[in-house]
């Protein structure tokens, strides 16, 4: 009987989590369309801000959700970050995350920019990445997810929130490349797509 009960309560937690997490992405989809559609706002070209009617993104999936351990680095060091021009941000790996999709273990690093002194952004995090899906169904320049850091050694990971850099659109933007480090050997079918103006 306690056995029964633990597996029903664990199924309604994780269902609770994935529809929570469901709503986050539905809201980070929402969000990022009315952002792109903002003719102050948008990265988009002029050209293309004219006919913009959304991004593509793919459909919302709980089992791109994924809660990850965090090994979190001592005795960081700054790195320069190669970016799309000659600007080289200085980022340092916080942690590793480890976490289990499609049928195997993975492995990320989450990066923290580094000398930043504006306080809005003291608890964020960068998680920059390619996956086998990039440069075919999304941007062969690789995805990026914004995090927080969190208390514990656990971290939610919502591959839904994935989204393209600016300059997947936008030729005057500068943006990092994801390290060789951090590609998945896997395909995330999740997050924003991309269909190539060729």
């Amino acid at each position: 009987m306690k056995r029964v009960t633990f597996t029903f309560l664990l199924f309604l937690f994780c269902t609770t989590v994935g529809f929570t997490q469901q709503k986050t992405a539905e809201q980070f989809q929402k969000e990022t369309n009315e952002h792109y559609a903002d003719e102050e706002s948008s990265p988009l070209l002029k050209e293309d801000l004219i006919n913009y009617k959304g991004l593509p993104f793919y459909k919302i999936d709980s089992q791109y959700i994924v809660v990850a351990r965090i090994n979190r680095i001592e005795k960081v060091k700054p790195f320069k970050m190669k970016t799309t021009t000659d600007r080289r941000p200085e980022y340092v790996v916080y942690a590793v995350a480890t976490f289990d999709l499609n049928g195997a273990e993975h492995n990320l690093n989450i990066y923290k920019s580094y000398g930043t002194s504006n306080p809005e952004y003291e608890d964020y995090l960068f998680l920059p990445f390619t996956d086998e899906t990039s440069g075919n169904e999304t941007y062969g320049g690789g995805r990026f997810i914004d995090l927080r850091i969190t208390e514990g050694n656990e971290m939610v990971i919502d591959f839904n929130q994935a989204y393209n850099p600016y300059c997947a659109y936008n030729y005057k933007y500068s943006c990092p490349i994801p390290p060789k480090e951090n590609h998945l050997n896997t395909r995330i079918e999740a997050g924003v797509r991309y269909v190539s103006k060729d």
